[in-house]
């Protein structure tokens, strides 16, 4: 895939995914994809900590789970929970976006979700192919969080038809090991959310409240959810973990500001920050 040319003013932020990307399997910023000590990424961190650029976590965990590793990698602050919550100012302040949901619902679209029943019918639908993402759907506001695998576009012609046109199923990558018996093949995770929110937006939001456009950001990730960021960055880095995914893959190739990193997980994270940091 062609990748734009460099940008020529000094990126000032980097809008960085975490699970998959910036932290590998099990969720260690120490190791590499073969479970072996590493420091390369912590070098690359601190480097750009020593400067004014900031680091911004795009995620699909939940607000606390994110101020607490703003806390741990000392970031300015986060797109939380697939878009829907944005946090600033080391974190210390939020706001929430609610997407397509109807005005007429007063409470969260996880509780919306789960008192119209469309929980447990898509488990129904999908038994066996589909569950919670335990424990880490605990705590969810804007998004329920499930694991497995299941074709995304069907889910979407399903979720019309049991009267929730304005839900969406995302997946958000793949896990590294599997988590369903039944499921002959890779596990993905996936947020069903309320359309009209994405990590895209969100960063085009985060972007707008700074006052920046996409010129002064660039983005990194591993899954097709994470490529939603490349029309609002300058550049979208994509670790060669997410790229190996055939869907991940196909939707990168259409994309002209997609580089694909040499690295897996935290090796391909290190490129692109160290590719910003010499932007400046």
């Amino acid at each position: 895939m062609a990748a734009r040319p460099p940008v020529r003013t000094p990126v000032r932020v980097v809008y960085s995914d975490l699970d998959g990307t910036m932290v590998g399997p099990y969720g260690c910023f120490f190791h590499d994809v073969d479970a072996q000590p590493t420091l390369e990424p912590a070098r690359a961190l601190v480097d750009l900590l020593a400067t004014d650029l900031q680091l911004v976590l795009v995620s699909g965990r939940t607000r606390p789970q994110l101020q607490e590793a703003c806390r741990i990698f000392g970031a300015d602050g986060y797109v939380g929970e697939m878009g829907a919550v944005l946090g600033w100012d080391r974190a210390t302040r939020s706001s929430v976006l609610r997407g397509a949901m109807p005005e007429t619902y007063d409470t969260t679209p996880v509780q919306v979700l789960h008192d119209l029943g469309v929980v447990d019918r898509l488990f129904e639908r999908y038994a066996g192919q589909l569950e919670y993402h335990a424990p880490w759907h605990l705590g969810h506001d804007e998004d329920v969080m499930l694991r497995g695998s299941v074709d995304v576009v069907e889910a979407q012609h399903w979720l019309a038809d049991a009267g929730v046109p304005w839900a969406r199923l995302r997946d958000n990558g793949m896990l590294p090991r599997r988590g369903l018996a039944a499921v002959d093949g890779p596990v993905h995770v996936y947020h069903l959310m309320p359309d009209g929110l994405s990590k895209g937006q969100g960063v085009a939001a985060d972007l707008a409240r700074r006052g920046l456009c996409a010129q002064d950001a660039v983005a990194v990730g591993d899954s097709v959810s994470d490529l939603e960021m490349a029309p609002y960055v300058a550049r979208l880095f994509l670790v060669a973990n997410g790229a190996a995914a055939p869907a991940t893959a196909t939707a990168a190739a259409a994309l002209d500001n997609v580089t694909v990193c040499t690295g897996t997980n935290g090796s391909g994270w290190v490129e692109a920050v160290r590719w910003a940091l010499q932007s400046r």
